[in-house]
């Protein structure tokens, strides 16, 4: 589903369009024109829908042979769990944070939480989180290009340790591709996990409103295509109060 001349929506589950499995989170893929990139990947194997993802990057016209990379924004199950996939299928080299590399490569499911989500109900018993070659160069201010695009990292930890947004330019507009950082309406998913961080959380939605930026893109729920800061603004204007945002699920 393209949203913008530079971004496509491929992916996601119940907690958005459902285009994939309904555990995934928005799969996103960044058009620089002779360069693709996807961001973030779903939660992959059998209760996934990996093959459903590169149907739909098909059906929009896109040629997946130019797909080169596949970007993490973190390393929980439903933005990662599914990276493995895609570099069998693909071959694509997997990028995330150092601490999201790492993570992947081991598939320590403890690091990501797995068992604390499972007991939740959150994920089935059954699934297994695949270890997945990644390179950690996913590094604060490092900017890349994607094509005719330049994509910049900043790390955002608070919902997650090792969490990262994505700041895209050189399109029709400058969007923030922020993972699970901010929501619609300013809201966040604060977890009762032990690598989520009121105060990290607070210093980095601070932080990404000092950025300017058009669009919204998280990793769940609506995304705004114009005006999008004004969801970080309100995030941080709750932070700012000593409060805590909304949570979003």
């Amino acid at each position: 589903m393209r949203l913008t001349a530079d971004m496509a929506l491929v992916g996601g589950g119940n907690f958005g369009f459902n285009l994939s499995a309904p555990l995934d989170c928005h799969v996103y893929l960044i058009d620089g024109g002779d360069e693709l990139a996807l961001v973030d990947a779903g939660v992959g194997g059998p209760h996934g829908d990996t093959e459903g993802i590169l149907r739909n990057i098909s059906d929009d016209g896109f040629d997946t042979a130019k797909i080169s990379s596949l970007l993490v924004t973190h390393y929980h199950t439903d933005h990662a769990g599914g990276a493995a996939d895609f570099r069998d299928r693909l071959g694509v080299r997997v990028r995330g944070t150092p601490l999201a590399a790492h993570t992947l490569e081991v598939g320590d499911e403890d690091i990501v939480s797995l068992p604390f989500a499972k007991a939740a109900g959150f994920f089935p018993a059954d699934y297994v989180y695949r270890p997945c070659p990644a390179t950690g160069d996913l590094i604060d201010g490092q900017s890349f290009t994607v094509g005719r695009l330049t994509v910049t990292p900043f790390e955002t930890p608070g919902h997650s340790a090792g969490h990262v947004s994505l700041l895209v330019e050189g399109g029709d507009r400058r969007y923030l591709v922020s993972g699970d950082l901010v929501f619609f309406g300013g809201t966040i998913i604060a977890q009762n996990i032990p690598d989520c961080s009121i105060h990290e959380y607070s210093a980095s939605v601070k932080r990404m409103a000092n950025l300017p930026f058009d669009a919204l893109l998280p990793g769940h729920l609506s995304m705004s295509l114009r005006d999008g800061k004004r969801h970080i603004d309100l995030a941080a204007a709750a932070f700012d109060n000593l409060m805590i945002p909304r949570n979003a699920i």
